[in-house]
């Protein structure tokens, strides 16, 4: 059937012109076995920033953080004592949410000599991301709606997951927070505008 074999030949250009559209370095989702222990926490009844900062004590080489907003001074500090314990902390902000530095704990943790960058490139960064130790052999995954704030302590309806010993997932994580620092700009001080 003639017209057939131009349908399929129509359609498989068509596909073909969306693969070529997709933007490079674009992945498929990865499916995963399911692998170490998951704890959950909702707020404000569950209090997830009390497990995260329990994360944050856990962690012996490194601690990666992206956050939206970032305006709690309990997670900072727990950030801050692990960084000078010895663990590595680097975090990622959104650049819109913390360009200021007012009301936020960024300068804080520039103060402290851990490595900040902001991200610019997406309309919002709008991950709220941990891991901790994720080369292994224990690994820590933290994610979920739960901004770093007083609100989403308070007065938010949040989710936080804490996922332990999956470090195949850890490290997929970690090598989009690599991604991410990549594209995003150092800081030293706040406030904070483009080109400086």
């Amino acid at each position: 059937m003639p017209g057939r074999d131009v349908s399929v030949r129509l359609l498989a250009g068509v596909a073909l012109a969306f693969i070529a559209m997709a933007p490079s370095g674009a992945a498929a989702s990865q499916r995963l076995p399911a692998r170490g222990s998951v704890e959950v926490a909702f707020s404000p009844a569950d209090r997830p920033e009390a497990l995260l900062i329990d994360v944050i004590d856990d962690a012996r080489k490194t601690l990666h953080v992206q956050a939206y907003a970032f305006t709690s001074k309990p997670i900072a500090r727990a950030l801050i004592d692990a960084h000078q314990r010895g663990v590595r902390v680097e975090v990622l902000a959104d650049a819109k949410m913390n360009k200021r530095g007012k009301g936020n704990v960024l300068p804080e943790l520039l103060a402290a000599g851990i490595p900040v960058s902001l991200e610019t490139r997406f309309a919002a960064a709008h991950n709220k991301v941990m891991i901790a130790d994720a080369e292994g052999p224990v690994c820590t995954l933290v994610t979920g709606s739960f901004n770093f704030t007083q609100s989403a302590v308070k007065r938010n309806a949040e989710n936080l997951l804490v996922l332990r010993d999956n470090c195949t997932l850890t490290q997929i994580y970690l090598d989009n927070w690599r991604r991410h620092r990549a594209d995003a700009t150092r800081i030293t001080r706040l406030p904070w505008k483009p080109g400086t």
